[in-house]
């Protein structure tokens, strides 16, 4: 209360002119930490111990299969899939001798087709070397300076620079210096 006859007294001296200077703030009631729950010795032993047997349940699956060669870990296929095969096997009629039939003409008609595709193609590769042969013989009997520019090669044209070998012989002797490869391959053993 003394604060508060304090204040008073100053807006009363001062026309309120301290008062428009002076402000406060709510006051902020802290509230105690929550404790954490203390969980009880059994139930942190069950877990614990369902943790181990889960391990020594996997270690004992592994040990079971230890003759098979092991997956790849890409390559293996989720539980819940083999589970679900017979759900997912598709029944399929088995193919009548026509449909068979058909299948190995539609083959053999795909290749013959893309066989001719691959000869046209050719054929039109060769007219093109050939034109431009007899385009540089024609160039070369007009002028020998305009041949000789025709078939320079064009260093602008796409811009390459090339510094020596990339595959050199190793250097006898030599240590790297980038360290040791450590391979982290997994093992199964």
């Amino acid at each position: 209360m003394s604060l508060l006859s304090a204040l008073a007294r100053l807006s009363l001296q001062n026309n309120g002119v301290a008062a428009r200077f002076l402000h406060t703030s709510p006051v902020l009631c802290a509230e105690p930490l929550k404790k954490k729950k203390k969980l009880d010795p059994q139930i942190i032993k069950q877990r614990e111990d369902r943790k181990k047997k889960k391990i020594e349940k996997q270690i004992r699956r592994l040990e079971k299969n230890a003759r098979q060669l092991k997956p790849v870990e890409e390559l293996e296929v989720p539980l819940d899939l083999i589970d679900n095969k017979a759900q997912r096997e598709r029944k399929l009629a088995p193919l009548s001798a026509e449909e068979i039939e058909h299948r190995a003409l539609l083959k053999k008609q795909w290749a013959q087709y893309k066989h001719e595709q691959k000869v046209a193609d050719f054929q039109i590769i060769d007219r093109l070397v050939q034109s431009q042969n007899k385009a540089l013989e024609e160039l070369r009997c007009e002028s020998e300076e305009l041949y000789q520019a025709a078939i320079a090669i064009d260093t602008t044209l796409l811009p390459v620079s090339v510094k020596g070998p990339v595959a050199t012989p190793p250097i006898k002797g030599y240590i790297s210096p980038d360290g040791d490869y450590i391979h982290q391959a997994m093992k199964w053993e």
